[in-house]
């Protein structure tokens, strides 16, 4: 099919590699020209792993290619993906300007040649389904009222489940593909789409091979409500889970039980699993925020108040202090001091520093008169563009993070630190206090190599790793 992806960023530019790659004919159009260029000579704007490699695959094969104006692709296209930003305001409530504007364009450029399906695949409010097929009409009518009646087009939901870092696996091998829709006609159309990744015919591209016993992907088709709602309860509830594990971990640390063995346990019960409980700073990024705010505030326009939600925000929120308490309670005097913090991007495998706990505590630190230094392996120099004002000192290993420092923070559990040798950090250090914010390390170990270690809800000597069903990377 032909297919036009609104919106180079996370969502639009990996899905329209992974579309490109399944067989379809993809343009991907985006205001940002300097964006566009790059992408043209094969750079996409963001770092997420085997995306490069598809992308320049894609473009061998004639694929895919890239434009700042929409009139064109959207005339050429079977389908019109919407996968622009939508930012929160202030209120809580998504900035749906760039939608807007995509729907009432999308519009413009339409004709009779054929029918077309319009997708929301940015993560929008319920309802902007119907919001956006008032605003296609619109366009529609006011660059071609006398052909608005024969122009066709349905409308669909088409919410995406993406984590960064691990997007293009996402795409291609997903849990479940959600369409919604109102009429049959389009719902046929995005089965058609999907096929390929439905019955997982393709071959898999090197480096991103389909998981064992993997056969198909269940497409399940809804109402363009329910599809909407979907993306937001799934997100909320993930969100929810993360700051339960966090609560859970407070507690234990009062109590004088293991947080990783508590979840270990809990998470054997079937009913509960034990993905997203993993205790740790709290989540970060682009999403669990901006959809939790979102999501509370279509409930307060329908009078309905969600407590659970906003107090899963506020724990996220709080979470992040607990550091500042940790380092208090080691070092009492942060003033003058001089902490590392080891990553800063919100997860591992991105550059993403959209509401990372790292910028908080950084900027909680600097406030409080401490010097604070720190080091990741891909996020970096967005750091220093995206934070000029955040007086950070760069460094370009964890060794010199960790030279002469009063304390060093594990804030981001990229694979790189697990092979840290703690014993030569902590010998390079004033003070070897280590307070690991994502329970990377095993307690016994870091004791061993000299370091005051301190977890999130962690017993003073956990038993072993073994016992602690070990230390997975958290995913919050």
């Amino acid at each position: 099919m032909r297919i036009t992806v609104i919106g180079t960023g996370y969502v639009g530019t990996v899905t329209g590699a992974c579309l490109s790659y399944l067989g379809h004919r993809v343009t991907c159009v985006d205001t940002d020209a300097a964006k566009i260029e790059a992408l043209a000579r094969g750079q996409s704007p963001i770092y997420e792993p085997h995306l490069d490699a598809l992308l320049a695959l894609a473009a061998a094969h004639g694929g895919i290619d890239f434009a700042t104006d929409l009139s064109l692709p959207v005339e050429q296209s079977d389908v019109i993906f919407i996968a622009v930003g939508t930012p929160a305001l202030p209120s809580g409530e998504p900035n749906l300007t760039y939608l807007e504007s995509a729907a009432r364009s999308i519009g413009a450029a339409m004709d009779d040649s054929r029918f077309r399906v319009v997708v929301n695949k940015s993560t929008v409010p319920v309802g902007c389904g119907n919001l956006v097929e008032t605003l296609v009409r619109e366009g529609i009518a006011e660059a071609r009222p006398a052909e608005r009646r024969a122009i066709r087009f349905g409308v669909a939901s088409n919410p995406e489940f993406l984590r960064e870092g691990s997007a293009v696996t996402d795409s291609l091998y997903p849990d479940r593909i959600v369409v919604g829709a109102a009429d049959e006609q389009s719902l046929d159309i995005m089965r058609e789409l999907y096929r390929p990744l439905a019955a997982q015919t393709f071959e898999p591209p090197a480096g991103v091979p389909r998981p064992a016993g993997m056969a198909a992907a269940p497409l399940f088709t809804t109402s363009l409500t329910s599809a909407e709602m979907i993306k937001y309860a799934a997100n909320n509830f993930l969100a929810m889970k993360i700051g339960f594990a966090n609560e859970i971990a407070n507690l234990c640390e009062r109590v004088g039980a293991d947080s990783a063995e508590v979840m270990t346990g809990i998470g054997l019960d079937s009913r509960i699993g034990s993905k997203f409980l993993n205790p740790g700073l709290g989540w970060g990024g682009s999403c669990f925020g901006k959809d939790i705010q979102a999501l509370v505030h279509t409930a307060r326009e329908y009078g309905y108040s969600s407590r659970l939600l906003e107090a899963s925000y506020t724990v996220n929120c709080e979470q992040r202090q607990i550091v500042i308490q940790k380092l208090q309670e080691k070092l009492h005097i942060l003033k003058g001091r001089t902490i590392g913090l080891l990553g800063l991007a919100f997860k591992p495998e991105t550059d993403d520093l959209r509401d990372a706990p790292s910028l908080s505590i950084a900027a909680r630190l600097l406030q409080m008169g401490a010097r604070v230094r720190a080091y990741d392996p891909i996020a970096m120099p967005a750091c220093r563009k995206q934070q000029p004002d955040l007086k950070l000192r760069y460094c370009e290993s964890a060794e010199e993070v960790a030279a002469d420092a009063d304390a060093l923070v594990l804030v981001t559990e990229w694979r790189q630190f697990r092979d840290l040798d703690l014993r030569k950090l902590a010998r390079s250090m004033s003070r070897p206090v280590l307070v690991d914010g994502r329970n990377l390390f095993d307690p016994e170990t870091a004791a061993a190599a000299g370091f005051e270690y301190t977890g999130i809800g962690r017993a003073a000597r956990a038993r072993s790793a073994g016992a602690t069903g070990g230390d997975a990377p958290s995913p919050n």
